[in-house]
């Protein structure tokens, strides 16, 4: 297997001999990589459970990753996995650097975007994982300090090239929203729907702020829905809900919100750059986000309290997001014949 994974190419370092100091020029590669699956945690912890199980035996220092996670690490098996490092900068430059890098041949990788988020209440429960038809931008939009706004207005939010919510964009970047290939998501989901996923007592205990038999403090599950992408780092209803309505808006009705993240459009602008240009297949793109924190206040708390309070969610979102992308991971590994066309 190692044999057709690997395809050994000459390499030459070009030094100047010259009486000045030169600019030392990049090795051309001496390895094309051509994974079967690639993994995209945001940080550290992500990236652990899939360092400590997946076997990664190959280290390969890709130009234009972070400095934090300068190297993508690959097993055997045609399993690779890099790191980005958090927000949007950092996604979008490690991704279209890797897109476009010489030394990967991504026409037939599957892609797996697995990390973590918050999590609607009425959606999702700590631990919990979703898969993402839609990936909304919800930080492409104007804003009004709610102090400041009308006050007919429930939001101080709206969309770009408007002049109150409620009304589609009139201004357009063409980021703000990425559909995802149906039969795909449908396909992880019913692979991964019945993984054992971890739970703490930490985490039990925290669901209790919730009604009794609601969504919240259910045990963690796997389910489709939607995320929504931003820099910040927001908590609290009244942002939920305007994030959940303009997504609404943007996709005609279609998107159901239940996790938020701070990479996934950034990540996926890059990936669709490269598709563009034949590098990749964006119809082999996945985004699973499971849930750390609630995205929101429970009843009788506010969201300064709900954010200090964050935490329990933490190790079984980090663990499930590994074991759900895992589980579909090893399918297309096992049946790779079934996959490697594309579904």
């Amino acid at each position: 297997m190692i044999g057709t994974f690997f395809k050994y190419l000459s390499a030459t370092v070009a030094i100047s001999t010259t009486g000045f100091a030169q600019p030392v020029l990049a090795a051309l590669p001496a390895t094309t990589v051509t994974p079967k699956v690639l993994i995209v945690t945001m940080f550290g912890s992500e990236a652990k459970p899939w360092e400590q199980h997946a076997k990664f035996t190959h280290t390969y220092p890709l130009p234009g990753l972070s400095a934090d996670y300068p190297d993508l690490k690959c097993n055997d098996q045609a399993v690779c996995m890099l790191t980005t490092a958090m927000g949007y900068a950092n996604a979008a430059t490690t991704l279209t650097s890797v897109a476009f890098s010489s030394q990967l041949d991504l026409r037939q990788t599957y892609i797996i975007i697995a990390g973590i988020g918050g999590v609607d209440p009425r959606k999702g429960t700590l631990g919990s994982a979703h898969w993402a038809q839609y990936v909304i931008d919800g930080g492409l939009v104007h804003r009004i300090d709610a102090r400041q706004m009308p006050k007919e207005w429930t939001t101080g939010m709206f969309a770009l090239g408007t002049i109150h919510p409620g009304e589609k964009p009139k201004w357009h970047a063409g980021s703000e929203v990425f559909e995802l290939n149906g039969a795909l998501v449908n396909k992880a989901y019913m692979l991964s729907k019945n993984v054992e996923l971890l739970d703490t007592p930490e985490a039990q205990a925290d669901r209790k702020m919730f009604p009794v038999g609601s969504v919240a403090t259910k045990a963690p599950f796997v389910s489709v829905c939607d995320t929504v992408s931003t820099d910040t780092f927001w908590v609290g209803s009244a942002i939920a809900n305007a994030m959940d309505q303009y997504a609404k808006l943007l996709t005609d009705g279609a998107a159901d919100v239940c996790t938020s993240q701070m990479e996934d459009n950034a990540s996926l602008t890059a990936l669709k750059r490269g598709a563009d240009a034949g590098k990749l297949d964006f119809n082999r793109v996945l985004v699973l986000r499971t849930a750390s924190d609630y995205d929101q206040e429970a009843p009788g708390q506010t969201p300064v309290q709900a954010l200090a309070a964050n935490g329990s969610g933490y190790k079984p979102a980090v663990v499930n997001a590994y074991r759900v992308a895992d589980a579909v991971t090893q399918d297309i590994i096992a049946h790779w014949a079934q996959w490697q066309d594309g579904i």
